[in-house]
């Protein structure tokens, strides 16, 4: 199998399940596994890539395309976002994606499209650029651009200004880096960078949280050092520093009270006893592993349990809770681009309601003294600085209590960790750090 005929299929299966993009393209990788890593490493760039601009690919086949594109046949319509793509947005020489990409069609079974797809795919490559519409519809241009929702591109607009809504839209189309966070239990950061140095990788240390580490681009991450030995764990810097932030005793016991995939439980589970929630039990034998893998089982437990009801007796007293409440996601949208089209406005007011009633459950279960961090991975003020507000507002006994961080500079936003998309490199989180009085 061509890197093009499983990228058209990765694409086609996307589309047709709504399934994650990581997750489809790592089953059918480990299904059908290409035999050159830079065949693999195409395939993931062309399933990525033509995801993350969709949007802007469809304008384009839409001018020379006779049908919706609604209507297509899942394979075509994967086939010509690929070879757009080619065309656009790589070195790739326009004859060679218009023809490879032709012949990936066809060793589908789908010689019957190829003279379509062949057709307005030779159209594309004669154009000098991809088509956009006019800049002066600030909207309309950014969205097609960048491939945003206009939704989307206003809301960014209205909340974070013009500049700093685009930078954000164009680093959600960038290839995210791959950041790990070390286990501090086994090393330090500074030894597992001078291992991973001696190991011939250019690693370096992340901005701004004290555990992190950027690698570079690498094939099977399970091929490399520190892996089997559990020495690190995949995890973007801003999802570490919500643990940095939270600075929870190392005497508290802790509950996570929306645990899955786990990153953050396990996180904690190197200073503290854990207790790993998550309403949906399919997730936690993942949790678990990776807690086996990285040595903490003895510390973190997984239980089954929905967030928006009383934690049961027995799973006892905690000191400390941390909310990684259920969100919108658009903080990650670069490393899930097909949730930008998934997503729709009205989502966000749903999930606020459901992280309100997430938190004032589990504000229930910290004891006076205690502390409580919330989480959410999105860019929304409404789902996050808004959501705390109104909380405080209705909770007299909670007070904002931002940690004391010698030689940590965290990027905060008066009490509250905030990170967006942009020239830092980061993942879009906000966390607040609360304190229970009484």
């Amino acid at each position: 199998m061509s890197a093009r005929t499983l990228a058209i299929q990765v694409l086609a299966r996307v589309r047709a399940t709504d399934a994650y993009l990581n997750v489809v393209l790592d089953t059918m990788l480990s299904e059908s596994p290409l035999k050159d890593p830079r065949d693999t490493a195409l395939a993931t760039e062309l399933t990525y890539g033509a995801t993350r601009r969709q949007l802007a690919l469809d304008y384009a086949i839409t001018r020379f395309a006779d049908r919706k594109l609604d209507s297509m046949e899942d394979r075509v319509l994967a086939a010509l976002r690929i070879g757009a793509y080619q065309i656009f947005h790589t070195r790739v020489p326009a004859r060679a994606a218009v023809g490879e990409t032709v012949q990936a069609l066809k060793e589908l079974g789908m010689s019957r499209a190829a003279g379509f797809v062949n057709a307005i795919l030779r159209k594309l490559a004669d154009l000098p650029g991809p088509p956009l519409p006019p800049e002066s519809d600030t909207v309309e241009y950014l969205s097609v651009r960048e491939s945003h929702p206009k939704w989307l591109v206003e809301r960014w607009i209205r909340h974070f200004g013009r500049e700093r809504a685009e930078a954000m839209l164009v680093a959600d189309n960038q290839t995210p880096p791959i950041v790990v966070r070390v286990n501090t239990t086994k090393v330090t950061r500074d030894a597992l960078l001078a291992q991973l140095r001696d190991v011939g990788l250019e690693v370096q240390p992340t901005t701004v949280s004290p555990v992190g580490i950027v690698l570079p681009p690498v094939g099977r991450l399970e091929d490399v050092y520190g892996y089997r030995e559990g020495l690190w764990q995949v995890q973007d810097e801003a999802a570490q520093l919500v643990g940095v932030y939270g600075a929870i005793p190392e005497t508290a016991r802790v509950l996570d009270a929306c645990a899955a995939p786990g990153g953050k439980a396990c996180h904690q589970a190197e200073g503290h006893e854990v207790v790993a929630t998550d309403l949906h039990a399919n997730k936690l034998p993942k949790i678990e592993s990776e807690a086996k893998r990285l040595g903490l089982a003895g510390k973190l437990r997984a239980v089954a349990h929905d967030a928006t009801q009383p934690l049961p007796e027995e799973l006892g007293e905690f000191h400390a809770v941390l909310v990684d409440a259920p969100c919108s996601g658009l903080g990650t949208l670069r490393r899930h681009p097909e949730l930008r089209y998934r997503r729709k406005e009205e989502d966000i007011g749903r999930l606020a309601s459901l992280q309100r009633r997430i938190l004032e459950n589990c504000q229930e279960a910290v004891p006076p003294g205690g502390l409580l961090v919330y989480a959410v991975c999105t860019t929304e003020p409404q789902e996050g600085q808004d959501q705390v507000d109104m909380f405080l507002r209705s909770h007299p006994e909670w007070t904002a209590e931002p940690p004391v961080l010698p030689g940590v500079k965290l990027p905060q936003s008066q009490a509250w960790l905030r990170t967006l998309p942009g020239p830092e490199g980061w993942d879009g989180f906000f966390a607040a750090r609360l304190r229970k009085l009484y």
